[in-house]
């Protein structure tokens, strides 16, 4: 059975959130989710851990035999048990996998549409060179003449697109395969991570994106009641970001080192500017957990305002790259056509 979605992560959260406010145990609420199962997956699951739970008493272990859950939602839950917060736990970690849900989401969106955009772009320009182009070359000929300069460039190299048609589909197929390696794939992501941060614009939101998984964690387990420290070390297991890693490490060696929370985050860059000032004022009047849930609010607003700036400005340009290649490619054929006729 594959692993959970995050929505479905989010969905199971709130459900255990619910049935533990309303005062029923985990194991009466799993028999109650266990009767209203849609699924044979999701039915299987839960009979799974209803039958672990029923040995150990712990929903922590029913969950992690299963070795569907993901380990920073295991460790939330062995500390919500602990500590009597299994609730609280519970649903802070639905709110933290909605917004990981809909960033994944923002970041899906916002990459399609320029693919769809480029592939229609590509297909207009083959069809152009490959069937369009040999058209007006006939009727250059039957006018007694030949295609030259631009032209004449086009289409060859519309011949050339023929010629080799069985390469080219394999060269896509390819890059096709390239694509859902970089989205599948934890070390395929890292490689277009490490691509994505040398343009400014990516580079950009891919520290917002890291920095508001990193504030919905921190929110998430010092609510929880655990102190600095043990929040970073938890919430660093959620971070597949390097060059965010390197910030993370640097701030766990300034706490290690006797500095306070907000300081910490504010000289290993972590937060700056008006981030950095929610923090300190969080850490000074002992509503960090807050101050956190803010600040990662506030970071997907900036990455929602970025990637909707992104699209206003891309749908446009590959508009008009369209249009002008169009135009190119016409005008190469149709001037010197025109020219030709009227001097007939």
């Amino acid at each position: 059975m594959k692993p959970f979605s995050r929505l479905e992560l989010s969905s199971f959260c709130g459900q255990i959130a619910l049935i533990l406010k309303a005062g029923i145990s985990s194991l009466e609420g799993l028999t109650i989710m266990l009767e209203d199962a849609a699924s044979s997956e999701e039915k299987e699951v839960l009979e799974a851990l209803l039958a672990s739970m029923q040995e150990t008493g712990s929903l922590y272990q029913a969950m992690e035999s299963t070795g569907l859950y993901p380990s920073y939602m295991l460790h939330m839950v062995q500390i919500g048990e602990e500590t009597g917060t299994l609730d609280a736990v519970m649903e802070s970690l639905q709110n933290h996998y909605e917004r990981e849900d809909y960033i994944r989401k923002s970041i899906r969106n916002s990459i399609t549409y320029p693919m769809v955009m480029v592939a229609m772009m590509a297909l207009v320009i083959i069809v152009l060179l490959v069937k369009v182009m040999p058209i007006f070359n006939q009727v250059f000929i039957q006018l007694g003449t030949e295609m030259t300069g631009v032209s004449r460039t086009l289409m060859n190299a519309g011949n050339v697109i023929n010629r080799y048609a069985v390469v080219i589909i394999l060269l896509l197929v390819a890059i096709a395969g390239l694509i859902f390696y970089g989205t599948r794939t934890a070390s395929g992501r890292r490689m277009f991570q490490t691509i994505g941060y040398k343009l400014k614009i990516t580079r950009d939101i891919y520290e917002e994106i890291a920095a508001c998984r990193f504030a919905s964690g921190m929110a998430l387990t010092l609510s929880s009641g655990l102190n600095p420290d043990r929040s970073m070390e938890l919430v660093t297991s959620l971070n597949d970001d390097p060059v965010f890693q390197e910030k993370i490490n640097l701030c766990l060696e300034k706490i290690h080192e006797g500095e306070d929370l907000s300081e910490a985050l504010f000289h290993s860059g972590m937060f700056t500017g008006v981030y950095a000032r929610m923090a300190s004022i969080g850490s000074k009047t002992g509503s960090m957990d807050q101050v956190m849930e803010q600040i990662a609010g506030l970071y997907q607003d900036d990455i929602d305002t970025r990637m909707n700036n992104l699209l206003a400005v891309l749908e446009p340009t590959l508009v008009v790259a369209l249009s002008l290649i169009v135009g190119v490619i016409l005008l190469s054929v149709m001037l010197p056509l025109m020219g030709i006729m009227s001097s007939i």
